[in-house]
């Protein structure tokens, strides 16, 4: 069984983030014996001033694997862990979704990409989780971060939304990598052009000169690169990234 799990609205300006208390479920999950997961991915969502948020109103998600019979013991592990962890004044969701990979998502996925422009509510999303049997779960507060719970695990079956967790853990700055030495790294899938979107070839150097992020991108982690006034591709910083824009990855 493949499952998707999704967390939003879990911190304070003072507390742990959402994304780190996701690595921790995940890494409960493996602790206990599911896997492999992917890596979490944070999906930006709407700003605005009706929406409650603790600074960039993003959600975070993951995939794994596990037996038919533990989405239970997975749900109750990572509603425990919430109930645990979640900072106060937070107003955390969860959400679930049992991966069918012949079923029509196509309403989640376009929930998911209203809650990046619009105010969607509580009932909004209890309705679409509803006609896909998805496990939604209120955590504490007023429970808001189901909107954003479900949202991500929409934008992350879309597959061309979000980044993926933190920076290029091992990567040297300012240091020249092929792109074969840069898809060594776990994080990496594929090295695409910024304005072609195409491959590069493998003997393309890139210079890394800042912790760039790497995106999903049809469903893969992409390391997107910009080919500077000198010829020389470069990395892109993850201000530039932010700045991409909605409709940049379809």
């Amino acid at each position: 069984m493949k499952f998707y799990l999704c967390i939003d609205d879990t911190d304070n300006l003072d507390s742990i983030g959402t994304g780190t208390i996701a690595e921790q479920i995940l890494e409960r999950l493996i602790s206990n014996g599911f896997g492999p997961c992917s890596l979490v991915t944070r999906h930006q969502l709407y700003i605005h001033e009706d929406i409650p948020y603790t600074s960039h109103n993003s959600s975070m998600c993951f995939y794994s694997e596990a037996p038919e019979e533990s989405l239970s013991t997975i749900i109750d592990l990572a509603s425990h862990h919430l109930d645990t962890v979640a900072a106060e004044g937070s107003d955390p969701g969860l959400c679930v979704l049992k991966y069918n990979a012949s079923g029509d998502y196509s309403d989640l996925i376009a929930f998911g990409k209203a809650a990046k422009k619009t105010v969607l509510t509580k009932e909004d999303a209890i309705k679409c989780a509803h006609s896909h049997n998805i496990h939604l779960s209120e955590h504490g507060g007023s429970g808001q971060g189901i909107i954003g719970a479900l949202a991500g695990v929409g934008l992350r079956v879309f597959g061309n939304d979000g980044e993926i967790k933190g920076a290029l853990k091992h990567i040297e700055i300012n240091r020249d990598y092929t792109v074969t030495e840069l898809m060594e790294f776990p994080e990496v899938d594929q090295v695409l052009d910024l304005e072609t979107k195409e491959p590069l070839s493998k003997t393309t150097s890139i210079n890394m000169g800042s912790r760039s992020k790497t995106v999903m991108y049809q469903n893969q982690s992409v390391l997107f690169a910009i080919k500077a006034d000198n010829g020389q591709y470069e990395s892109l910083t993850k201000p530039k990234i932010r700045q991409l824009g909605e409709n940049f990855y379809e």
